[in-house]
């Protein structure tokens, strides 16, 4: 499995299945209007987790997508996907609406993407949903999710066997986020050396968290 992120929450999943078939996943693409520059390229899955411009550009995906836009049950291509409800924000909705978080089972792994997850915890029901996570996507930025400390309690809730952060300060974001070091610090990870792209078999799955920045 390949993982590739392109900034804010939005990531390129490459996957190969049974048969050698190439599938690629698309998570949360964002628009021009973030100040950041989308690629475009063809994906066979597209997963919006909420209805924001830094989320839904459903345009920047060539081809004709499978497209999941909310919680529910689905199978593509051998991929297992479910969909979990949660909030933007820590007032179940009232401020930012509502929110999916997406469970992907493929090559015997399991990949939890939150989006803009804005509780402060994980409710009982949304913890046994999601069960043992392999790679999960955690937003760290703060303003509008979670930030460096309310990650960290999260992350502590899953227990994944390896942690990406996302939804944070880069340069020409011009959605005002905190610095993906403030996290680092927060979780005694001070000297992780930042990689393009992260490609990960289950026999290679650290016995304990490990955490992975990933460079546009």
């Amino acid at each position: 499995m390949h993982i590739i992120w392109h900034g804010q929450s939005f990531f390129q999943i490459q996957t190969s299945l049974n048969k050698g078939e190439q599938t690629t996943i698309a998570i949360d693409p964002f628009d021009e209007s973030t100040g950041l520059k989308p690629p475009s390229f063809q994906a066979d899955v597209l997963l919006i987790t909420h209805d924001h411009h830094d989320h839904n550009n459903k345009k920047a995906i060539k081809g004709t997508p499978f497209l999941i836009e909310g919680p529910g049950e689905y199978e593509v291509k051998e991929i297992a996907i479910q969909g979990i409800p949660s909030f933007h924000d820590e007032e179940e909705g009232k401020k930012r609406g509502s929110n999916t978080i997406y469970l992907i089972e493929m090559e015997e792994m399991k990949v939890c993407h939150l989006g803009d997850f804005g509780q402060k915890e994980l409710t009982e029901d949304q913890l046994e949903q999601i069960g043992d996570i392999d790679v999960l996507m955690v937003p760290v930025g703060g303003e509008f999710t979670l930030d460096a400390k309310g990650a960290a309690h999260v992350i502590s809730q899953i227990e994944p066997k390896i942690v990406i952060p996302m939804h944070y300060a880069i340069p020409k974001l011009k959605i005002k986020l905190d610095e993906v070091d403030k996290f680092l610090k927060e979780v005694g990870k001070k000297s992780v050396v930042p990689q393009p792209k992260l490609l990960i078999k289950k026999k290679d799955l650290p016995l304990e968290t490990q955490v992975v920045v990933l460079t546009q």
